[in-house]
Formats: structure tokens, sequence, C-alpha cells
């Protein structure tokens, strides 16, 4: 009997995630949220099956309860590196620096500090690398969907312009540092911190100040806080209270006892979610798979005399682009696409109702719905040939794996998405 039960209780632990408030890094942690005013809440450290690393909460949470709340104090934005020995240093330079450099600037010198940093509680429970596109090799960008892998290649030549043109700055703080700050500031570290700040910033709207260039100063670290994990499922309410000067969250949503507290970043499909936090959501209700435009154009005769004139009122009313296949399958963008491209000589001067949503022919809807069905067809396959693709070179590249791995969650939610379309096409088709 008692084997069973503690079995049983071993099991339970395992899905409501593992404890790990036990852990040295996590109790210097709390120590220092503790002495910058942090009231300890009901969040522990845990590590769960599915999300990794998060909070779960040790006691049953109720819809509109204040889930944590931050002090100032342990907020780490702007206002911190301007108080620190970079503070001078930013203030002469000129031109001014972007509120993100500065932030990276802090980040980078804070860890190369080591135990001389009074940031280091806080640095030793950050992720030592990080899943972004940016820090994915170009094998593994080559395998990911189109437009994220344009938008992947965009990341990369960005946070290199930003590295380029930070070098001068990095420099000038060389009597700050005993070695060379070439080495300190270096391309990694660089992107190290650029990640840091991307994956877990939270908004915190700060006045415009001269000695930073115009972009936003939105930005703010919150240790502790930044643990929670993202789930489309859930909503809160996170916003800094004045009258408190801390920053809240409330959620509105129940979650039971042991389980994991989730915050919601926003209703993002998993193409965003990669892209911007490095990681993707399993059955999430946002996604979408894309159709560019060029695979539209393959379908479609080219002998087709209005064919130019189609694509540029396509373009002239921006239906070239996010046309997806959705869970509820082709969204209404992509099908008026197709209805548009589909339409007779005799048919052509009624494209102004087309756009509208008006059925104009029998002919002209089924032909559409046959296009929108060998485009899913075509898609699927695809999916299918590069998962094919991913597999074998998880078994050659074992240094890749856990890259690898990503794109191929977000290779198999977009096949299961085509798929219920697929579904739907004909469903519509044995309607009609």
């Amino acid at each position: 009997r008692t084997g069973r039960k503690r079995r049983r209780k071993r099991l339970q632990s395992f899905m409501h995630g593992v404890n790990c408030s036990h852990k040295l890094e996590y109790i210097k942690l709390k120590k220092w949220l503790k002495d910058r005013g942090f009231e300890d809440s009901n969040l522990r450290p845990a590590q769960f099956r599915d999300t990794g690393r998060g909070l779960m909460t040790t006691k049953a949470l109720q819809v509109r309860e204040l889930v944590i709340s931050l002090p100032e104090k342990c907020l780490l934005t702007t206002d911190t590196v301007l108080s620190s020995c970079l503070g001078e240093y930013i203030i002469k330079w000129k031109p001014p620096v972007s509120p993100l450099i500065a932030l990276c600037t802090f980040l980078i010198a804070e860890k190369h500090a080591g135990e001389k940093s009074l940031w280091k509680p806080y640095l030793d429970v950050l992720p030592k690398s990080y899943t972004c596109p940016v820090c994915l090799e170009q094998d593994v960008v080559s395998l990911l969907p189109e437009p994220l892998r344009s938008k992947a290649e965009e990341q990369r030549t960005m946070v290199h312009e930003l590295y380029t043109s930070s070098k001068a700055f990095f420099s000038s703080l060389q009597s700050l540092f005993a070695e060379n700050t070439g080495t300190i500031f270096n391309y990694s570290a660089l992107e190290w911190a650029w990640c840091t700040i991307n994956t877990r910033t939270i908004y915190m709207k700060h006045s415009q100040r001269e000695c930073f260039s115009l972009e936003p100063d939105v930005y703010a670290l919150a240790p502790y806080l930044d643990l929670l994990n993202h789930s489309p499922n859930v909503q809160v309410k996170a916003a800094f209270n004045e009258q408190a000067r801390s920053y809240e969250i409330q959620t509105n949503s129940q979650c039971k006892k042991y389980e994991e507290v989730f915050i919601c970043y926003g209703p993002h499909d998993n193409q965003r979610l990669l892209l911007e936090y490095g990681f993707v959501a399993i059955d999430n209700p946002h996604s979408t798979v894309y159709v560019s435009s060029d695979i539209l154009l393959k379908y479609f005769p080219p002998l087709d005399k209005q064919r130019d004139a189609k694509l540029s009122i396509l373009k002239d009313h921006d239906f070239l682009q996010n046309l997806t296949f959705g869970w509820d399958g082709p969204s209404w963008r992509l099908l008026t696409a197709l209805k548009l491209l589909s339409l007779g000589a005799d048919e052509f001067t009624c494209w102004r109702r087309v756009l509208l949503g008006d059925v104009i022919s029998a002919r002209n809807e089924q032909q559409a719905l046959n296009i929108t069905a060998k485009i899913c067809h075509f898609l699927a396959e695809e999916t299918q040939r590069v998962l094919l693709q991913i597999s074998q070179l998880k078994r050659d590249k074992e240094n890749l794996k856990k890259h690898l791995s990503l794109v191929e969650a977000l290779r198999l939610e977009d096949l299961k998405i085509l798929q219920k379309s697929a579904e739907i096409l004909c469903n519509l088709n044995v309607a009609t």
C-alpha cells in the first residue's frame, strides 16, 4: 500500500513540477530580493516537464489575485545604469547611445565583475545561452518556414550592426577595466546581453533623456518575476503601480495549489514567439502557417492576361502579406486573394466586390477552394520533407540537437494546422 502511495505522490510531484527553492542560487536570489524590499510571495522556483524552469504557487490563486509585486529597487532599468560607474561615460558620449545599448553594456560589465557585482545573485540565475534565431546556426535557420527565416536573417544583421556601431563606445570605457575592452565587450557577450533584454524585459515607460538616443526607453529587467512562463490560454494584468512603486501582476485565471503560474506575453503565433523569445507553445490557438506570394502564383496559369493587373490590385490593397492557414482553416484574406486571382476574363471588372467579400460565381468559389486545397497539400508535403531532414540532422549533429528540436516543434505544429485545414477544406468541398 505505502509503496503505491509513495509512487503516486512522486508522479503527482512530477506533474506539478519539482520545487527548486532549496538550490543555493535561488536562496541567494531570495535573500538579495528581500534586502531590496521584496516580500516573499507564494511563488516557488520549480522545474516543469513541458516548460522547463518556471514558478509554482504554494496556494490556490483566485481571479484578480495579486500574483507578485516587485519593488522598484529590484528592477534593472536605465536609471540603474546611469547611477552606476557607467553613468558619466554615457552622459559624455556623442552621438548618444540607445537605452538598449546602455542596458547591454551594464549587463556585460556586471557579468565581467563577477563576485564584485551587486547584481551577482540575479546574473547567476540568468540563462547562460539562448535559442533566439540570432543564436542559431545557419544550417538550422535554413529549416525555418517563411517569413520567419527572413526575419531571423534580419535579426542577425541587426545585432551585428548594433555590435559594430557600439565598438567605439565600448572602447571609451577602457579606464574602468584592467583588461582590454575588446575582449570583454566581444560579439558573443553582446549577443547574450541583447537576448537577455529581448526575451526577459517587462514594458515600463521612462521619460526621454538627453543622454540617450531617441529610441523609446521602455525596458526593465525584473528578477524572479522573469521566471514566469508564457501560456496563450491565460490572461493577466501587469503594470507598474505608481503609488506602491512596484511592478505588479494580477491573474485573471484561477490556478490550483502547486501548479505552474503562467502569464501571457500577448496573442502571438509560434513564429513570433520563436523570433522574440526563443520558444514555441504547443497547441497555440494563435498559431498560423503563412503562404508566401511565390506559392500563391505557382498555382495560377501564367498565360492569364490579367495576371499582372490582378497582382497589382492585391499589392495596392495589401493582400499579398499575412495570408495564412489557422486551426479554423484558410483565413478570409487568403481565400479573398485566391478568389480575386481566380476571376475569369468576363468577371474581372467585379474585383472590388471580391475584396468586399461578395460571391461572384459558383465557378469562381469552386476554383478558389480547389487551389486553396492544393496549396495546403503542397505546404503539408514540404513540412513533412523538412521534418524528415530534421530527424536525420538530429542523428548526425549532436551539438545542434537542442536547436533542431525547437524547429521540429514549430514544424510539427504547422503540420497539425495544415492537416486540420485540409479536413475543413474537404468538408467545404463536399458542402458546395
